[in-house]
C-alpha cells in the first residue's frame, strides 16, 4: 500500500518539470520519502527491488536524478564515497560520521541575521545560499579515549 498524497505530490512535481509519472519513479520516491537513512542509489535499488522485481539499477539512478531535478530530493555528495539522497525537503542539516558514513538529520535553521553576519566577513562575495554539515563520530564509532574538542 502506498500513500496517495505522496503520489500526488510526485505527479505535480514531475508535471511541472515536464517529466512523466512512472511506477518506477513513484517507488523510488515513496522509499526516499519514507526513510531517514540517507541511502545511496545501491541501497535504494535493493529496497525498491523487493516490490518492483524488474527495476534496474540504472532506472534507480535516473529516477533519483529526476527527483533531485524536480526539487523532491537532495543529492548529498561526499568525497571518496557514493552520493546519498535525502527526500526530506524541510529546513534541516546533517551530521555525518567520518568512520561509518552514517548521516543523521538535525532539525533547525540558521537565522537571516546569522547568515548576514557570516556573509559580512566576505565583502567581495554575494551569498545566495548555504548548507551546514557537522562532521564527527557517531556513538558507535567514537575512538577509545574520546576526542579532542572542536578547534576553531
Amino acid at each position: 500500500m502506498h500513500d496517495q498524497n505522496t503520489d500526488l505530490q510526485l505527479r505535480r512535481a514531475l508535471q511541472s518539470s515536464g517529466q512523466r509519472f512512472t511506477e518506477q519513479r513513484a517507488a523510488v520516491y515513496r522509499y526516499l520519502a519514507g526513510t531517514d537513512i540517507h541511502p545511496t542509489a545501491d541501497e535504494v535499488f535493493l529496497a525498491v527491488r523487493s516490490d518492483l522485481h524488474e527495476i534496474s539499477l540504472a532506472t534507480v539512478y535516473k529516477s533519483l536524478e529526476t527527483l533531485v531535478g524536480c526539487g523532491l530530493a537532495v543529492k548529498l555528495n561526499y568525497s571518496g564515497g557514493s552520493a546519498r539522497y535525502d527526500g526530506r525537503m524541510d529546513p534541516h542539516y546533517h551530521a555525518r560520521c567520518l568512520a561509518c558514513g552514517r548521516v543523521a538529520d538535525i532539525p533547525g535553521e540558521v537565522t537571516d541575521s546569522e547568515i548576514h553576519t557570516l556573509s559580512g566577513r566576505a565583502p567581495d562575495f554575494q551569498v545566495i545560499g548555504y548548507s551546514l554539515e557537522l562532521t564527527g563520530y557517531c556513538t558507535t564509532c567514537v575512538p577509545e579515549g574520546g576526542l579532542s574538542p572542536i578547534r576553531a
